[in-house]
């Protein structure tokens, strides 16, 4: 049975400290994007504690549209504010180890959830891109196949880190088929049918 974990606040107040330091849409739904795809996974390992991956996903990129010219210290900013609103150590140190890729002196992923966290954030925005590229810009009829050809062309969505997704299927003993199946998933499960991510 796995350890009950706590994130110190509710769904709703995660969602509010979101707002409070995002102001683009692009960057809440991608916290959405990330805490449903989080949701799904929990589901199958971790069921226990939805609601706290849920929220680690909400929250992961807090600091990002504020700080955005600080790669290293992505993450780090949001740390304060995050224990402000009554977060929880597991709450930063599962935040904070989706970037210790750029910045060495945070955790590594060790938990599933991390594991899955650092796997999925870039691969979800990677997905939403071609997504809205489709004449159906659903993601309901989005394949595996499609999304290969635009993980190996390195202009499209140029920003999404492959080396990331690839590590972080190495993470999960993962093949990258396995990973970009499981993920397609994972956002079709929470798509409303015919309507983009």
């Amino acid at each position: 049975m796995s350890q009950k974990l706590s994130a110190g606040m509710t769904r709703d107040e995660a969602f509010e400290l979101l707002c409070e330091h995002n102001k683009e849409a692009f960057h809440i739904e991608h916290g959405e994007t990330v805490e449903q795809t989080m949701r799904y996974f929990a589901r199958e390992y971790d069921p226990e504690n939805e609601e706290f991956w849920g929220i680690v996903g909400l929250l992961h990129d807090l600091d990002w549209e504020e700080h955005d010219d600080e790669p290293m210290m992505h993450t780090l900013y949001a740390e304060p504010l995050i224990r402000d609103a009554g977060g929880t150590d597991e709450l930063v140190r599962a935040i904070q180890s989706h970037t210790s890729d750029f910045n060495p002196d945070l955790p590594r992923p060790e938990h599933i959830m991390e594991k899955i966290l650092f796997a999925t954030e870039e691969l979800t925005g990677l997905i939403g891109a071609a997504v809205v590229m489709r004449p159906s810009k659903s993601v309901m009829d989005f394949t595996v196949k499609s999304l290969k050809k635009k993980f190996k062309d390195k202009r499209f969505a140029a920003g999404v880190s492959r080396d990331v997704i690839r590590s972080g299927a190495e993470m999960l003993g993962w093949e990258l088929d396995e990973l970009f199946a499981r993920t397609i998933e994972a956002m079709q499960s929470f798509a409303p049918e015919n309507e983009s991510v």
